[in-house]
């Protein structure tokens, strides 16, 4: 027989434009007494976006690596890699697990990422035109391959258990949790590390979404450009960012005396098999993959207190998403609390599904609903009972997170009170 391990979140490492660490993106998401949340999205500064249609982005200002690694380790690596070892770094820190006790032939990690190295690839790309094949890092060809985070987050932590990585857009992050949870859940593996990692702000790489319009060209009034679910929202803001979480069986993070955030109950995934940019309008694959998720827990609709929706701010995915909703959820769609959180820390493509599962984790653990930032005029079309930017005092005790991506992909998580 198969074993069926309870599987909770008892670490989680995240370094987001609002804040890094758990207590850094709490603050980020849900402002403090003295001051409300305030998004991170602003004029580009990587680079200069004049060409471009769009010229926003959430960027992390204060990232450093050497916090996480060593120097010559942080030399060889580029800022997707750097961003996957230190979210990871922090994740064990946060677990509170010693350095030598994560590592064995079990313990394993999942990285999802919709672009991985392909900005670091753009960089050496211009210097391969500039100073020909002498100007062009070794590191190269160990920092574009798919599996290049997950890899290094392997070799930095001992991990010898399964090490794989995604590329499933955005829905990256979340699909590669709900992969560790089914392993850990069959008792194949005791831990594993999993989340997702963007690091996509580059000027070929950023260019191209702002060519197929997906892109907010709100350049006037960056902090509002990202506007999920609101009816003057024009397309998504571009970030970065990474969030990893410690998925390992209840029985032993109650034997290690682990602090736990929530557990994992179900996750599903489906794919519109319709368009690689465009939603099934009716969102009817969609609403399937929450249904699934539900199944997988074992919960009814009626049983979900709080959904922390994607939320991209695209006009075509809020209104999609909104249907998804009420195909699943039925009647009781309209009674559920739902926010987005994207308006904030943009949308870290496919870091974002992890970030939220760890702010899901969080709403749980700390009994506060984030809201959905820069919502004015909730869109008629998105029927929604979306929280307002302040947020709401309530503890949910099942939580559905939702991450939809290019090529029609969908993937839902839900996160549960322990009891």
């Amino acid at each position: 027989m198969t074993p069926n391990h309870r599987v909770v979140i008892s670490g989680i490492g995240v370094i987001t434009p609002v804040g890094s660490g758990v207590d850094g993106l709490w603050r980020g998401v849900v402002g403090t007494d003295a001051a409300p949340p305030a998004s991170a999205v602003r004029t580009l500064t990587r680079f200069d976006p004049t060409p471009f249609r769009s010229r926003l982005a959430a960027e992390i200002d204060d990232f450093d690596p050497l916090d996480s690694m060593d120097a010559r380790r942080a030399r060889r690596l580029d800022r997707f890699s750097q961003l996957a070892v230190a979210a990871s770094v922090q994740a064990i820190g946060d677990a509170r697990l010693a350095w030598g006790a994560v590592g064995g032939d079990g313990a394993g990690c999942y990285i999802g990422s919709a672009l991985g190295g392909v900005a670091y690839g753009e960089e050496q790309h211009r210097a391969y035109l500039e100073r020909g094949l002498a100007g062009v890092s070794p590191a190269l060809a160990l920092a574009v391959f798919g599996g290049v985070g997950a890899s290094n987050v392997a070799i930095e932590l001992g991990l010898r258990g399964p090490v794989l990585a995604n590329g499933n857009s955005c829905a990256s992050g979340t699909i590669a949790i709900g992969e560790a949870f089914r392993l850990v859940r069959a008792g194949e593996a005791p831990l594993i590390l999993a989340g997702g990692v963007e690091a996509p702000l580059a000027p070929l790489t950023f260019g191209a979404f702002a060519l197929i319009k997906a892109m907010s060209t709100a350049n006037e009034t960056p902090w509002q450009a990202s506007r999920p679910f609101d009816a003057g929202r024009d397309g998504f803001v571009m970030g970065e960012g990474a969030a990893v979480l410690i998925l390992e069986s209840l029985d032993r993070a109650r034997a290690r005396d682990a602090r736990i955030y929530a557990e994992v109950r179900g996750y599903a995934t489906t794919n519109d098999a319709h368009h690689m940019t465009v939603p099934l309008p009716d969102g009817r694959q969609a609403a399937r993959a929450i249904r699934a998720a539900l199944a997988d827990a074992e919960l009814e609709p009626s049983d979900v207190e709080y959904v922390n929706a994607h939320a991209s701010a695209t006009p075509l995915g809020d209104r999609a998403e909104a249907a998804a909703i009420h195909l699943a959820l039925g009647e009781h769609a309209a009674r559920i609390p739902i926010s987005g959180t994207k308006g904030l820390y943009g949308h870290p493509l496919g870091a974002s599904g992890a970030i939220e599962t760890a702010l899901c984790a969080l709403a749980i653990d700390r009994g506060f609903l984030p809201g959905t930032a820069n919502l004015a005029h909730p869109d008629p079309d998105c029927v929604l009972n979306l929280i307002p930017p302040a947020g709401l005092q309530r503890r949910p005790r099942i939580v559905l997170n939702n991450a939809f991506g290019f090529g029609g992909t969908n993937a839902c998580l839900v996160l549960t009170t322990v009891k």
